[in-house]
């Protein structure tokens, strides 16, 4: 199988993560973004157990939503004790 930039795979043994597109290849090391969020660093004498997958198939990873802080209502102020007369 030829791994270039652009080629969408699968892991043989990791069906977990979804297909995943070939975004680098350099010194021997395919870098992929699998369809679960992960970019995954594949070596090439593991070439073998990816295989390639139709290109429909691929679903990029959803965008991360930024988090949302809970905004904490501002404190009351304390209650001081009166002296008992």
């Amino acid at each position: 199988m030829n791994i270039k930039r652009g080629t969408v795979v699968s892991h043989t043994g990791m069906n977990e993560w979804g297909t995943g597109k070939v975004v680098e290849v350099v010194d021997g090391r395919a870098t992929i973004q699998f369809s679960d969020g992960i970019i995954r660093k594949i070596a090439a004498s593991h070439y073998t157990t990816l295989q390639s997958a139709d290109p429909a198939s691929y679903v990029p990873p959803a965008a991360s939503v930024p988090v949302v802080k809970k905004v904490r209502a501002a404190k009351s102020p304390k209650k001081t004790k009166e002296p008992v007369v």
